[in-house]
């Protein structure tokens, strides 16, 4: 690079040698390179005339032995500064385009994170809405397959089943207000009819009516107690139980009549659950199936694969294929049903289903030549091994 200024100075800082601009002019700087280094750079402005840019050089320990006897010399070199460099217009220059382009980087970060997080707060508003006024929203789905695409579409699932959730507590409210509101109503009136006519109701006749009611009533608050209970606390305590074993003393503890029960054993699967819960289930179809049935009942027990079967069949009238769903919904009873045993609650079929599933299993009602054929699936337990112990 070429210098307007070069000069020689020694360790005192006087001027020894320069060119023609350099001995013309006082040492262009007093600043000297750190002890570690050689070369330093400085900024020089005279009192009157431009800014130089100014490169000091100490010279070599060598050179300085050999020309000056040790002592230290530098070399200085001085160049004009810019004019750009000059004055402070650069500094203000850059410091406003360091403004500009921050200010103009913030708002476009403002946008794309806005137009990004739009959809969430669409998505958010439309959840709030939903959840406090109508649960029949949903929320707009999002094109593409990205983290908002998928929270869109998570959002509508849980509508989804937070909808279903709702309206089957309703409907299950709605129903049980109806059941309930059939013996209060005749309890009110046998009682009722006791007190305005008291010379024409006998009272022990009255009180023979109302306990009946009552007992009706107490029924049908039992089966719904059961049914929340196992739909809402899922399983029990359970053990390890055989399910030969269980049918054998559910059917001995069976009053006697004219139906003919004939158990079947394949095997002995054993099952993991709640003794009181799987009896219940038993009770249920058996005194179902000794209310629709002829002359007999089939029980059997086997395992099929990794499964236990349990099956109760009657040689009645048998279900209608269009209603063997329904007939595990809460309070739905059929002709027949309500022909033989008008005083049930409809919630039998509904907790013994609730109470397979709580077990990990199933009941349905399968097709048969004659009559109905319910059938428990349950998973078989698997005695550990003393591999897998160890």
């Amino acid at each position: 690079m070429r210098s307007d200024y070069l000069q020689l100075i020694n360790a005192r800082g006087e001027l020894v040698a320069g060119n023609g601009s350099g001995l013309r002019i006082p040492p262009l700087t007093t600043v000297r390179p750190p002890p570690d280094a050689r070369l330093k750079d400085a900024v020089a402005c005279p009192g009157e005339g431009p800014c130089l840019m100014v490169a000091v050089l100490r010279l070599d320990g060598r050179v300085a032995q050999t020309l000056f006897g040790g002592e230290e010399h530098f070399v200085l070199g001085g160049r004009l500064m810019p004019p750009a460099l000059a004055t402070p217009y650069l500094e203000i220059g850059f410091g406003t385009a360091v403004l500009i382009a921050s200010a103009v980087a913030a708002w476009a970060t403002w946008m794309v994170v806005g137009r990004t997080l739009r959809p969430v707060q669409e998505i958010s508003a439309t959840m709030r809405e939903a959840t406090a006024s109508d649960l029949s929203l949903r929320v707009p789905a999002a094109p593409g397959d990205d983290e908002i695409a998928e929270f869109a579409r998570t959002s509508n699932l849980y509508l989804d089943r937070l909808e279903k959730a709702v309206s089957a507590q309703r409907r299950f409210a709605s129903l049980v207000s109806h059941e309930l509101r059939a013996p209060v109503s005749a309890l009110h009136v046998q009682l009722e009819e006791a007190l305005m006519y008291p010379d024409e109701v006998e009272p022990r006749s009255a009180l023979r009516l109302t306990l009946r009611t009552t007992e009706r009533l107490q029924a049908i608050i039992d089966d719904l107690l059961a049914y929340t209970r196992v739909k809402n606390s899922g399983m029990a305590a359970h053990q390890q139980l055989d399910l030969v074993e269980l049918v054998e003393e559910e059917l001995a503890a069976l009053p006697r009549s004219g139906i003919d029960i004939r158990l079947h054993r394949s095997g002995r699967p054993t099952v993991m659950g709640s003794r009181v819960q799987l009896l219940r289930v038993l009770d249920n179809l058996l005194a179902n199936a000794r209310r629709h049935a002829r002359t007999c009942i089939d029980v059997s027990v086997a395992r099929s694969d990794r499964q236990a079967v349990l099956v109760v069949q009657d040689d009645g009238e048998g279900i209608p294929p269009e209603d063997r769903e329904r007939i595990f919904e809460p309070f739905v009873r059929l002709e027949e049903g309500l022909r033989l045993d008008p005083g049930g609650s409809g919630l039998g079929l509904a907790v013994s289903r609730e109470t397979c599933v709580a077990h990990g299993g199933s009941l349905t009602v399968e097709d048969c030549p004659s009559g109905a054929r319910f059938v428990i699936r349950l998973p078989v337990y698997e005695q550990p091994s003393a591999a897998d112990a160890a």
